[in-house]
């Protein structure tokens, strides 16, 4: 890519908070506008929090690329972001090299401790248990942004992790959106000791806007990773204090499943629409894969003819998407347990199939619509999202998470950092009924050590294999339609 490239990204208010450190021309833009690009010749970072994003911008300055720069920007969110950013959950991150042109993926999403059985996460009413030791997966954060950049980094490890180290050590202030975070997540903080103690005072008030927040304990964590890689995490003093507080906590993750754990490069999924490449992260991220499947069927329709957010438009989108959602609970699962079939799933007969049965004059229900028939061969605040393209045309997308806001709301005590409830996302009611329904899916039936689906959809957009844009967004079950909508005018 061209060092003078204008990178454009529209921002979606509701969804991203786009902080940049240059000032768009006023000529780019109308002042009446309702959204405004943020415009950059060189370095773009993007994140929600704008701590995070100075010291991914930062570490770009300092000669870093995008890989060292999104590294740094992961640690950091696990700081100042903390209902989202996370050193205890999971994601997948996309990378475009733009000397070999090449998109690769690191998929690391949480997974089942190897002692999991359904049965345990289910209360006795037969729901799934939201909150607590019992929901925490094994977390993949640390071992993913660790791969990304050992295998692309160009900084030392020390280098890109030492922003989020003074930031723990030395604190920040509390911003509103911080202080409201945590007013919301007082249901599942509260009932944790070292959450409660962390957050909120002896009151159990919140911790006011503008206080500092001083994270000692993280810093420590951080620190361990920093000099020790990816060991820091998942062997040696981080593991045991992970371990003894799920044992004693009625978890299930031990040192063994941490030792084990490991993120992994797949294959990234890709389709054309319209003169466009979309490229996307496979399985376990099923929200890349709904986002082609719908792509591939609103194809089949003029969507620029019905005009921009019409109502005919928004009904081609619910109709694509519906269809996309209907495979995905029957076909996507971890592809090391459940064969999915990406390529039928996105192949453009079945998708111009799927299209035949969209009705432009009436709303199918949802209750109607059912997995396509392929032979397969024996979700809101929840999360975050970051993009980064670099003075060199490399880019980064990524999405991480801790599940739900705050994840499972506890913290390791004396390792600072908030732990994932992903266990909650497995089809815990697999054999229960003969409908195959999210809770049902056989894909998505837990196994000791697979990965849970999610609806993350980190992608990177090409025309004429010249890279356009990468996006992604918050939002759990609704992620893949917000990032569909960016597709809506091409």
């Amino acid at each position: 890519m061209k060092r003078n490239l204008i990178l454009t990204v529209w921002v979606f208010v509701t969804f991203l908070y786009f902080n940049l450190l240059v000032a768009a021309p006023d000529s780019i833009f109308r002042y009446s506008d309702r959204v405004h690009p943020d415009i950059a010749d060189s370095n773009m970072v993007v994140s929600q929090n704008q701590i995070a994003t100075e010291v991914g911008y930062q570490i770009l300055e300092q000669g870093g690329n995008a890989v060292d720069a999104a590294t740094a920007i992961g640690f950091a969110l696990a700081v100042t972001l903390p209902r989202a950013g996370n050193l205890g959950g999971g994601g997948f991150m996309l990378i475009y090299d733009s000397s070999t042109k090449k998109v690769s993926t690191i998929d690391y999403r949480s997974a089942a401790p190897k002692k999991a059985k359904s049965e345990m996460f289910l209360n006795k009413n037969g729901g799934v248990i939201r909150y607590g030791y019992i929901v925490t997966a094994v977390p993949g954060t640390v071992a993913g942004l660790i791969k990304a950049h050992e295998e692309h980094g160009n900084l030392s490890l020390q280098e890109v992790i030492e922003p989020s180290i003074d930031l723990a050590s030395k604190g920040f202030r509390v911003t509103y959106d911080l202080f409201q975070a945590l007013n919301f997540g007082k249901v599942s903080l509260l009932e944790d000791t070292t959450s409660k103690t962390k957050f909120y005072d002896s009151g159990q008030n919140t911790l006011p806007t503008d206080s500092l927040l001083i994270q000692p304990d993280l810093a420590k964590t951080l620190r361990l990773i920093s000099t020790k890689g990816k060991d820091g995490f998942y062997k040696g003093k981080t593991a045991e204090l992970i371990s003894q507080a799920s044992k004693t906590n009625g978890g299930l993750i031990t040192q063994k499943d941490l030792a084990s754990y490991e993120a992994k490069e797949r294959t990234a999924i890709r389709t054309s629409y319209r003169g466009y490449q979309v490229v996307t992260m496979p399985p376990t991220a099923s929200g890349g894969l709904v986002l082609l499947q719908t792509l591939n069927i609103l194809e089949n329709f003029n969507l620029r003819e019905q005009g921009h957010n019409s109502a005919n438009a928004i009904h081609l989108l619910s109709e694509s998407m519906k269809r996309g959602y209907a495979d995905r609970t029957r076909y996507h699962g971890d592809p090391d347990y459940f064969p999915v079939p990406i390529d039928q799933l996105i192949n453009k007969d079945y998708s111009k199939e799927r299209a035949l049965s969209i009705d432009l004059n009436s709303v199918t229900p949802s209750s109607e619509i059912f997995p396509g028939k392929i032979i397969v061969v024996d979700e809101s605040p929840d999360t975050t999202h970051f993009s980064v393209i670099d003075s060199e045309g490399n880019a980064v997308s990524n999405t991480y998470t801790l599940g739900s806001s705050f994840g499972s709301g506890v913290t390791v005590p004396g390792g600072g950092f908030l732990l994932n409830n992903q266990m909650r996302n497995f089809s815990h009611s697999y054999g229960k009924s003969e409908r195959i329904s999210l809770s049902t899916s056989p894909a998505n039936r837990l196994q000791p050590g697979k990965r849970m689906i999610s609806t993350q959809t980190p992608t990177i957009v090409f025309a004429t294999r010249k890279f356009i844009y990468d996006s992604g967004s918050p939002g759990g079950g609704r992620i893949p339609n917000i990032v569909l909508k960016l597709f809506q005018t091409l």
